[in-house]
């Protein structure tokens, strides 16, 4: 028998600038890894940063502010992602770029108040009568009765439930099937699905299954005990700027806890402000009667010294608000100007609001931090390159700037490539080099050549 390579067709991972961030890369103590999660260096912001996040997890930084300053290239946003990825996925976490408040369309405030609202979540809690257990059995079941020009259509889904007192046959609608598709329920896996509205959820694979050899990593679960008919209590998350979407579309109101299912279907609508109290009425009711949960979660503004005075103060009013999620700002300016004022400031931003702020310095990295930092970038890419290439490419970096010396990886490789190699060597770094130019290369360039361009 012969047996033939051929190439996957799983798709490829897209990589981003810090795709290769996995956390702050923090003992338990609280002390920063040298190397750890994708960082090198940095240890004393992140280990600030770690406080920040436990401040967060014990909900007693509800309100505050943090900023991270430092030079351009020094991880300010990487810290601010680190954050993100040391917090529960279910912490809401919304980044924004500061100038992203200038349209011609809406307000700028209005543009800060609806991120704020994308960062504070809300637990939702509520008993349902739901279908629970372990599925024995799994078919849909077709008719020709309903003609279909790409064949038989589903009339019904018929499913075998079992929990540890007993099993139950169930004649589903054609509708569940999507959903039971959508969450890849197979046989052996433990489910539950609503009664009324028929959402399913897929909670992993029977415990009974465990002993198999299985490639993936599973999470297995024990056999629900009771009846397969039952109440459980549900936990839903939803931030408020959901809430305020799902109310501003006609249709009248309704409870809080009908809006959940509704929410997969964007639409463009307007949200004035007494809409938002109303919202937060109802969202104080149901967390008085301990039927919801308030659930802070992170800001992040980068580049804040882009915002002007206006934005600046509702920033201040918006931080002493009872719902107020988290907020990190992050700049790389030092003493400048405030956007539209001649008022000059440290990092941009107005002194009354730089006191209410947490202030994290971030530092330069040195030509072996820059070293490590591009051999992780190589890794998480998929490159090649030897040890000579890389200290080459850092004393790039030192020259320029690290991100200068991170985006000519990409470029060297395919010349490897193309010269028939696998590994890149300091040759592709050399030529790569002579193609590109750097900012500070650019702007030398520039006053050297200055009769040439238009001005």
């Amino acid at each position: 028998m012969k047996i033939t390579k051929v190439k996957s067709t799983a798709k490829k991972q897209r990589i981003a600038t810090h795709t290769h961030i996995k956390g702050l890369g923090l003992e338990e103590n609280g002390h920063a890894i040298p190397l750890a999660d994708g960082f090198v260096g940095q240890t004393s912001a992140r280990e600030a940063g770690g406080l920040v996040a436990e401040m967060v997890r014990q909900k007693k930084m509800a309100g505050r502010a943090v900023l991270f300053a430092g030079p351009s290239g020094t991880g300010k946003t990487a810290l601010a992602l680190g954050i993100s990825k040391e917090l529960d996925y279910k912490v809401p976490f919304c980044a924004m770029v500061a100038s992203e408040v200038y349209s011609s369309e809406v307000k700028k405030t209005e543009v800060l108040m609806e991120n704020f609202r994308r960062a504070i979540g809300l637990r939702l809690k509520e008993k349902k009568d739901v279908y629970e257990g372990e599925v024995t059995e799994l078919y849909p079941e077709e008719t020709d009765s309903v003609p279909d020009r790409y064949g038989r259509s589903i009339c019904h889904i018929i499913i075998k439930l079992k929990t540890v007192e007993e099993t139950k046959q169930l004649k589903l609608d054609p509708s569940i099937y999507d959903a039971l598709i959508k969450e890849k329920v197979a046989v052996g896996d433990v489910i539950y699905i609503e009664m009324n509205s028929g959402e399913v959820k897929r909670l992993g694979r029977s415990d009974a299954f465990a002993t198999e050899f299985d490639l993936e990593a599973e999470e297995y679960v024990p056999l629900p005990k009771g009846q397969v008919l039952k109440k459980k209590g549900i936990i839903k998350y939803v931030t408020l700027h959901d809430l305020d979407v799902e109310n501003a579309r006609p249709g009248g109101e309704r409870d809080i806890l009908s809006l959940v299912g509704q929410m997969m279907k964007p639409r463009k609508t307007e949200i004035t402000d007494k809409l938002r109290q109303e919202v937060n009425k109802v969202v104080n009711r149901y967390i008085n009667e301990g039927v919801a949960e308030l659930a802070p979660g992170v800001l992040f503004i980068d580049e804040v010294h882009m915002l002007d005075m206006e934005c600046f103060s509702y920033l201040n009013r918006a931080l002493e608000s009872p719902l107020s999620p988290i907020v990190i700002f992050a700049t790389n300016r030092g003493t400048c100007n405030v956007r539209g004022t001649d008022m000059a400031s440290p990092h941009g931003v107005p002194v009354d609001l730089l006191d209410r702020l947490v202030i994290i310095k971030t530092e330069t990295h040195g030509l072996t931090e820059m070293i490590q930092i591009l051999a992780i970038r190589a890794q998480v890419e998929g490159l090649k390159i030897d040890k000579e290439s890389l200290a080459y490419l850092g004393k790039i970096g030192q020259q320029s700037s690290l991100r200068h010396a991170v985006q000519l990886l990409s470029p060297a490789s395919i010349i490897a490539k193309m010269s028939g190699r696998g590994d890149i060597c300091k040759a592709d770094i050399e030529e790569v080099n002579s193609l590109y130019l750097d900012a500070k290369s650019s702007a030398k360039l520039l006053q050297k050549q200055q009769y040439i361009y238009i001005w």
